[in-house]
C-alpha cells in the first residue's frame, strides 16, 4: 500500500520527481567523472614509487573512514550550499577507492611482463597504454564500482547542503512523517545502486576474463 502510494505520487508529480532524479544523476556523473580524472592518473604516477604509494594508500584509507555526512558538512562552511559543494564533497568521497584500486592494480602486474615489454623496445607511453592500463583495468573497475555505489548513496545526503536530488524526498518524508514520500527518494536510489553494482561488476568480470 505504501509502495502504491509512492508510485501514485510519482505519477501525479512527474516534473518534481524527474527534476530531482536528473539532479541526482548529474551530481553522481560529475563527481564520479572528476574522481576518475584525478585518481587514475595519480594512481599510475605513485604506483611505482613505494613510499609515494604507501602514503597515497594510507591517506586514501583515512579519507574512506570519514562518514559521508561529515564530508558534506565540512564542505558547507567553506563553499556554501548548492550543487558545487555537493559535487566537491562527493569527489572526495569517490577518490579513495579509485586511487587505492588503481595503485593495487598497477603494483600487481608481474614485473617479468614489464621487463619483457622493455626488452622489446617499448617506450614509457607504449608500456602504459598497451601493458599497464589493460592489465590494471579489472582492479580499477572494482574501484569504480565501489565509488559509484558510495556516490549514489552519498548524493542523497547532499540535500542537507542544498544539493537537491532524490535526497530532498527522503528529508521531506522524514520531516512530515510521510513514508510514501520517503520511498519516492529511497527506492530510486536503491535501484541506481543495484544497477551500478551489476553493470560495473559485469564489466569487471569481462575484463578479468579477457586479462
Amino acid at each position: 500500500m505504501i509502495l502504491f502510494d509512492a508510485l501514485n505520487w510519482i505519477i501525479g508529480h512527474p516534473s518534481s520527481f524527474f527534476g530531482a532524479f536528473n539532479r541526482h544523476l548529474l551530481m553522481c556523473a560529475i563527481s564520479l567523472g572528476a574522481a576518475l580524472l584525478i585518481a587514475i592518473p595519480l594512481g599510475f604516477l605513485v604506483a611505482r614509487a613505494p613510499r609515494a604509494a604507501f602514503a597515497a594508500i594510507n591517506i586514501a584509507g583515512a579519507l574512506r573512514s570519514i562518514p559521508s555526512l561529515a564530508i558534506l558538512s565540512a564542505a558547507m562552511p567553506i563553499l556554501g550550499i548548492g550543487l558545487l559543494p555537493s559535487v566537491i564533497a562527493l569527489i572526495v568521497l569517490a577518490v579513495p577507492p579509485l586511487l587505492i584500486n588503481t595503485v593495487i592494480g598497477v603494483r600487481e602486474i608481474d614485473p617479468a611482463v614489464l621487463d619483457a615489454a622493455n626488452g622489446m623496445g617499448m617506450g614509457r607511453r607504449e608500456l602504459l597504454w598497451q601493458i599497464e592500463l589493460p592489465l590494471a583495468i579489472p582492479a580499477i573497475l572494482a574501484g569504480v564500482r565501489t565509488s559509484a555505489i558510495q556516490v549514489i548513496g552519498g548524493a542523497a545526503l547532499a540535500s542537507f547542503i542544498g544539493g537537491g536530488g532524490l535526497g530532498d524526498f527522503i528529508n521531506a518524508g522524514i520531516a512530515i512523517m510521510n513514508m510514501p514520500r520517503l520511498l519516492v527518494g529511497a527506492l530510486p536510489i536503491a535501484l541506481l545502486a543495484i544497477l551500478a553494482e551489476l553493470a560495473f561488476g559485469r564489466l569487471e568480470r569481462r575484463f578479468t576474463y579477457r586479462r
